[in-house]
């Protein structure tokens, strides 16, 4: 599949401003690759890079850190992941020098980081694809086939047990218990729940009648906790519980449900979630350097598995300093080379950038300099 080839030339992804390249320090990556752009020339990058954000990242920020050091041994990434919405709220205050998030920004946030990020505002660089796992916890059950409306209905509380008529039919020949359901979601702003909340707004309007937000609805009743590794032991704590979450994190200690798309059921996988996305649109209205994309929730492609993040690097169109920039630039084409992307991917189960969307994210890296 197109998405997931890794045959791009490993340069373009590490273009950087006053030819800055990576140098290679004598030892690889936390999966065994050379990180792109290794060079034996060019200007090694040093200092501390700050980023806060998204928690759903966490496995392949753990080894996009560690094949970046490997390659700069004077750099270091410091990354706290304490939510998409703290990520977005740290770039646009200028606390931290770039955001993960699994949300891009709103029209009303990105006139905000204007005041620290130049009149350009911050940009979004999509970095990682993963697919969002219905996960539950059901012993000697570890898959189920649901419909938008049903798990529209199960988070809305509208399913008290297992074995609802609901499920029912949609698995027949599974023996399902009658315990009960206990739906867990994020206790923090997440752009987990933001993907997640779009999906059931607009697969299944008439039973998710709340708008999509990264903000779990007060209304409705269940369990919650914080980040993407709270729930996940939430869940696994609690026989009949399910929660949404970012499928590396479940890894295979849970069950997870297969999405109906059209007429058929999609099996969650890396390759999946890269089709989904692949049908998707750039958001109207942003900069030319801008590569946030809209999704198609309701899409009805042959295999494309819908519930589905997209997250970002935000990074700022200015930095006040050229020592930030080229740090900035180096850290970041390396998360979108090749090598970035199948580091990621071999950590956390994520789908690599198709090249196109590489190409667009490296153009944007390009672009980054420092305030005039």
């Amino acid at each position: 599949m197109k998405a997931l080839r890794f045959g791009r030339h490993a340069a373009i992804a590490v273009i950087a401003a006053g030819a800055l390249a990576l140098t290679a320090c004598g030892s690889d990556n936390a999966t065994g690759n050379t990180p792109a752009g290794t060079q034996t020339s060019g200007t090694k990058v040093t200092g501390t890079l700050t980023g806060i954000g998204a928690s759903s990242t966490g496995a392949a920020m753990d080894a996009w850190k560690a094949g970046f050091a490997a390659a700069n041994s004077g750099a270091t990434v410091q990354y706290s992941p304490d939510g998409s919405g703290a990520g977005r709220k740290a770039i646009i205050d200028g606390s931290a020098q770039f955001a993960g998030s699994d949300a891009y920004l709103k029209d009303e946030e990105l006139a905000s980081s204007k005041a620290k990020c130049g009149p350009d505002g911050a940009l979004n660089i999509p970095v990682y694809i993963s697919p969002i796992a219905v996960a539950f916890n059901l012993p000697g059950i570890t898959e189920l086939k649901l419909d938008a409306t049903t798990v529209a209905k199960i988070f809305r509380g509208q399913v008290a047990t297992w074995n609802d008529p609901a499920i029912a039919a949609l698995n027949p020949g599974v023996t399902l218990p009658d315990t009960k359901v206990t739906p867990v979601n994020r206790s923090d702003d997440s752009g987990t729940t933001t993907n997640f909340t779009e999906y059931l707004a607009a697969a299944a309007a008439d039973v998710w009648t709340d708008k999509a937000s990264g903000v779990w609805p007060a209304t409705l009743q269940g369990e919650n906790a914080k980040g993407t590794s709270g729930v996940v032991k939430t869940v696994t704590d609690t026989p009949g519980a399910v929660t949404y979450a970012d499928d590396s994190a479940v890894g295979g200690k849970l069950g997870t449900a297969s999405i109906k798309v059209g007429e058929e059921f999609v099996k969650i996988s890396a390759e999946a979630a890269a089709k989904a996305v692949e049908a998707g649109k750039p958001v109207e209205g942003r900069s030319a350097n801008d590569v946030a994309i809209k999704l198609d929730r309701k899409t009805t492609a042959k295999g494309a598995y819908p519930i589905v993040l997209v997250s970002y690097h935000v990074v700022c169109s200015t930095y006040d300093k050229q020592e930030t920039v080229d740090l900035v630039k180096a850290f970041e084409s390396y998360v979108v080379s090749d090598a970035g992307q199948k580091a990621a991917a071999d950590s956390a189960k994520s789908a690599p950038l198709s090249s196109a969307l590489a190409e667009k994210a490296t153009k944007a890296i390009e672009s980054i300099k420092v305030k005039s």
